[in-house]
């Protein structure tokens, strides 16, 4: 099995590259650092590295706090940070800089395996949510580099797509010396993949963990002060293609009854900013954008967020946030930020990434599911009409917030007793 995998990568590559060179045409940092993905670049000159895997900016935010306890617990320690895409890389050098060293995960190919673990000689491999690569797992075990699988998610869809490869699946995972599970949901499903039930433990959600930054709270205040304290303002963040349209025909509702709103509008994907700001305009909408304007203005209709790494103000500034990703069926992204903050959350009906949180805000009250667009734009309305409403939901929404916070501890405790080994 092993063999017929490694095969399967070989022969995939050339596609691997192609998507490369295709997303490149559209997003300009997919072009560069390609020697990375088949572990091609200097060698930072240390040994004994602690290494984190995450693969994407979501990965890097909820891996933040966990990096952090590791600098702090560990300040001699080299810290290693791999991702795949450029919008993690990007989140990558704006959390850490040059305070540790970043290069691009490799292909799960023999070759650039051996030279990415050659060069970065790491004594501990963190993996981050759900990231499973036999060869990359085989060598960790084969040089004797501890390897866990932390904050470890495995949504249903993740869980069939990697069924047809069960049997290599499992000798993989049996590389793995724990799995730190958010849910016991997470933790049955790795189980099912042939996880053995010794390795598992469920230690929590560590993006409860995740820092609120520091002056957000009163950023967010002083941008209400700016466009007006009145003025009701509700926030659709990391949007995707297919939904963007549903958010601007839920505020032409909430326009409708009243003229003064403004709506916040976060793409997900920095490819896509431009192509958004564009639609709006065309729309007949009054846009500004964080790039040319920097905050809305009292004239602004939509807002365009066309930054990464910056919406925790605007959901300080927002009364109402939806969270993209759960009208199409993506699966949700992170509702905590708003919920952090005492903003009410409403998602759509997609949240199969986010679940057990997502379940957890809606039982406690503090967020509200909607079916479709349609049902958006009334449930926005409703939400900005009724003070009392969002108040409750705020507060229901961080002590949700509040009481599953601690995983990052916890977490610690099993790093420290492996390093102890």
């Amino acid at each position: 099995m092993r063999y017929l995998y490694t095969l399967a990568m070989y022969l995939v590559t050339p596609l691997l590259v192609l998507r490369l060179l295709a997303r490149g045409v559209r997003s300009r940092p997919y072009r560069r650092r390609w020697p990375e993905r088949f572990g091609f670049f200097e060698a930072p000159g240390f040994s004994g590295s602690l290494w984190v895997h995450a693969v994407s900016v979501g990965e890097v935010n909820a891996a933040e706090p966990l990096i952090k306890a590791l600098r702090r617990d560990y300040p001699n320690a080299p810290l290693v940070i791999t991702t795949v895409t450029p919008t993690g890389t990007a989140r990558v050098h704006q959390l850490f800089g040059d305070s540790v060293f970043h290069v691009y995960l490799p292909y799960d190919l023999p070759f650039a395996v051996r030279r990415f673990l050659q060069r970065t000689r790491p004594r501990l491999a963190l993996i981050v949510e759900t990231e499973i690569w036999p060869n990359l797992y085989f060598a960790c075990r084969r040089r004797g580099i501890p390897l866990m699988i932390v904050n470890a998610r495995l949504s249903e869809r993740s869980l069939r797509g990697y069924l047809p490869m069960r049997g290599i699946v499992r000798s993989a995972l049996r590389c793995v010396r724990q799995i730190a599970a958010q849910s016991r949901t997470d933790a049955a499903r790795y189980r099912l993949l042939g996880a053995d039930p010794q390795q598992l433990l469920v230690t929590g959600n560590m993006k409860f963990d995740m820092p609120i930054p520091h002056g957000a709270v009163a950023e967010g205040a002083a941008m209400r002060e700016h466009w007006g304290p009145r003025r009701p303002v509700w926030m659709a963040a990391s949007t995707h293609e297919g939904e963007e349209m549903a958010v601007l025909e839920a505020h032409l509702q909430v326009l409708k009854r009243m003229p003064d709103a403004l709506l916040l509008l976060a793409p997900r994907h920095p490819e896509r900013f431009r192509l958004v700001e564009h639609s709006v305009r065309s729309l007949g909408f009054a846009v500004g954008t964080r790039r040319a304007d920097g905050v809305p203005s009292p004239a602004h209709q939509v807002f365009v967020i066309d930054a990464m790494g910056q919406l925790m103000p605007f959901f300080a500034a927002a009364e109402v946030a939806f969270v993209g990703g759960s009208l199409v069926p993506i699966g949700g992204h992170n509702v905590l930020e708003p919920a952090a903050l005492s903003t009410p959350v409403l998602v759509g009906p997609h949240t199969f990434n986010f679940e057990e949180i997502t379940r957890s805000l809606i039982d406690q009250g503090g967020a509200e599911r909607v079916a479709d667009s349609p049902r958006l734009g009334q449930e926005v309305l409703r939400l900005l009409r009724d003070p009392d409403k969002r108040r409750r939901m705020g507060r229901a929404a961080q002590q949700v917030f509040e009481r599953e916070r601690g995983a990052v501890g916890r977490i610690m405790q099993l790093i420290d007793t492996l390093l102890q080994e």
